[in-house]
């Protein structure tokens, strides 16, 4: 019996035109798109399906990406293909939540929206920075980073990919420290704030406070959480997960080997781009994995899958 698991990339996968066959092929979706439009108060469909210089910017592509990634997956299940267990990298966890049945679609949509003008505002432009560090052991990456305050691995992506994150200055320092141990590639990142670092930890008190009066679901499936790649079970251990989840590492490598290891042997990754199929290739070739990133994409999946579980 096939394991499957819905996977949802986070912010960086977004493109523009991402999401607009699905709205000419599905209600489902369209609505979805529409009710993002009128409880945020913007044209959800000229942000995701057209050239503009919003897309890019964090206040604007946190909604963005779950309003997609959710218009998406609904398509898959309203075809009546379901997951056994979801996650998603850092944004993707709220996708994930919510296709958990743990949060309603709109509640994740208005969160994200609220999260994203909080990690674009929270650090003053230019304080704060993150760097992608290449080939590199983990271990080798942690003891250069131990000497060094103020920086730490925002991501454990898979094998010979971590992402440092935390003041400028010092991610500079750990950039030239690195260098200085053997590592060929660090990349400093386009990113408009030293995200899951302590510098974070501000958003998530305020994310906390947003969460508030949530109304939360109990989950149908568990979700794996990025803060301590274990599975979720318990929708009331949701809230505190969240907030933390900002300022926290994201463990996503970790979790894929959990899910694994308790058998699961398909990933569909729900949203633009591949990079978590890219990821899979490094943590474990045998791992099937299916892209959907178009509504042709999801009319194979749906296919292939269906006969599966049949």
């Amino acid at each position: 019996m096939n394991k499957i698991a819905f996977i949802y990339p986070g912010q960086g996968a977004q493109k523009a035109g991402m999401g607009k066959d699905f709205y000419a092929y599905s209600p489902l979706a369209a609505e979805i798109y529409d009710k993002a439009s009128e409880i945020l108060n913007m044209d959800m469909k000229a942000l995701c399906f057209e050239e503009n210089d919003l897309l890019d910017q964090t206040e604007y592509t946190q909604a963005a990406m779950v309003t997609t990634c959710l218009a998406m997956t609904a398509v898959l299940e309203e075809a009546g293909l379901n997951p056994d267990v979801t996650a998603g990298l850092s944004l993707g966890e709220y996708c994930a939540i919510a296709s958990a049945g743990g949060m309603t679609t709109e509640d994740a949509i208005r969160l994200v929206r609220k999260r994203g003008i909080l990690m674009q505002n929270t650090v003053p432009k230019g304080k704060g920075a993150m760097a992608a560090v290449i080939g590199a052991e983990t271990e080798l990456i942690e003891k250069c980073l131990a000497p060094i305050e103020d920086v730490s691995i925002a991501n454990y992506n898979c094998p010979g990919q971590i992402v440092i994150t935390g003041k400028k200055s010092a991610v500079e320092q750990a950039v030239e420290a690195l260098k200085a141990a053997g590592v060929r590639r660090c990349v400093m990142l386009n990113v408009s704030g030293p995200f899951h670092s302590p510098m974070m930890i501000p958003v998530g008190e305020a994310l906390d406070q947003e969460m508030a009066d949530m109304q939360w679901s109990e989950l149908k499936i568990p979700y794996v959480t990025n803060v301590t790649a274990e599975y979720v079970t318990d929708i009331h251990e949701t809230r505190a997960l969240l907030a933390k989840q900002v300022a926290s590492s994201v463990r996503w490598q970790a979790s894929m080997e959990r899910m694994i290891a308790d058998g699961v042997d398909t990933f569909v990754e729900i949203g633009p781009g591949k990079t978590l199929a890219g990821f899979m290739r490094k943590i474990n070739r045998n791992a099937k994995v299916y892209t959907v990133n178009t509504v042709e994409d999801a009319q194979k999946v749906i296919e292939e899958l269906r006969q599966l579980i049949i």
